[in-house]
């Protein structure tokens, strides 16, 4: 890895192609920009620490943050999931009994199982015996309101300040998942910059830093179109109707493409100087 911390690794996009080659193939629900932000948050997120992915299903999403996190030395990917379907949010399993073998046998195959610590257990049940520092909070869990606010509230002690957190299908018709990143990180000054890709939502943890009024400003132009997306999601009807017609209206509204690499590391290591620095002395 380069020692700029204001660049990514110069063979980044190199990186990010050959871990799209495995991703791709592996069962899951991640869009391929959605991946390509996922190896670009492990590879550059601006703090030391771990990372924790609450939902593993398959294991898309973790050879995606494997495969970087492997390749630049970064430590391990502590993958968080029962393996069943316990929620009604979840995946189905379509008659198995548990994803673990799917998902053994994907890491396996993309080269990665080394560097991924799986803990088949429910994140409720992981996080009071869990005590690393956390650079990269990935959650794709339970997408129920409750749900995701539990994994966000129990991990979040965790975080290192600078540190990103990500949840997936907060840009879509996940009510639960769209209202806590509304409402949690969206609206609070804990959280600095932000943003979208595809149905991920992003924000960089900040604590004593997030109430400047440039980034209350940029947090509420994001806030504000996606809350109009509640009612879309609360009534469980897809896009049909008004439901789609709203949709067509609000989305596009928050910014949600690829994501330009240089610029997303120029802005969440803005934070990683003096500040970030600071903040790891707090409790």
């Amino acid at each position: 890895m380069s020692n700029d911390s204001s660049r990514p690794p110069a063979d980044l996009e190199r990186v990010r192609d050959a871990a799209w080659h495995w991703v791709k193939d592996t069962p899951g629900y991640l869009s391929e920009n959605e991946a390509r932000f996922l190896m670009l948050a492990a590879a550059c997120a601006p703090v030391p620490g771990t990372i924790v992915e609450i939902g593993s299903f398959k294991g898309r999403s973790t050879v995606a943050l494997a495969s970087v996190t492997k390749h630049y030395g970064l430590g391990r990917v502590h993958a968080v999931d029962p393996h069943t379907a316990p929620s009604s949010t979840d995946p189905s399993l379509h008659g198995k009994a548990t994803s673990f073998d799917d998902f053994m046998a994907n890491v396996t195959r993309a080269g990665v199982a080394d560097v991924v610590s799986p803990h088949r257990m429910y994140s409720r049940d992981f996080a009071p015996t869990f005590a690393e520092p956390i650079r990269l909070l990935w959650i794709d869990g339970d997408h129920t309101e409750e749900g995701a606010r539990a994994d966000l509230e129990m991990f979040r002690r965790r975080l290192v300040p600078g540190a990103i957190v990500a949840m997936h299908d907060v840009l879509g018709t996940w009510y639960g998942s769209l209202k806590v990143f509304c409402d949690d990180v969206l609206a609070s000054d804990d959280f600095g910059v932000a943003g979208f890709c595809g149905s991920i939502g992003w924000a960089q943890y900040t604590p004593g830093a997030g109430g400047t009024l440039k980034r209350r400003w940029r947090r509420g132009r994001l806030r504000f179109p996606a809350r109009r997306l509640l009612p879309v999601a609360k009534t469980g009807e897809g896009l049909v109707g008004l439901n789609k017609l709203r949709y067509k209206i609000w989305r596009p509204l928050a910014p949600h493409g690829a994501v330009n690499a240089r610029r997303w590391v120029r802005e969440v290591s803005e934070y990683s100087g003096g500040e970030a620095r600071a903040g790891r002395g707090r409790t």
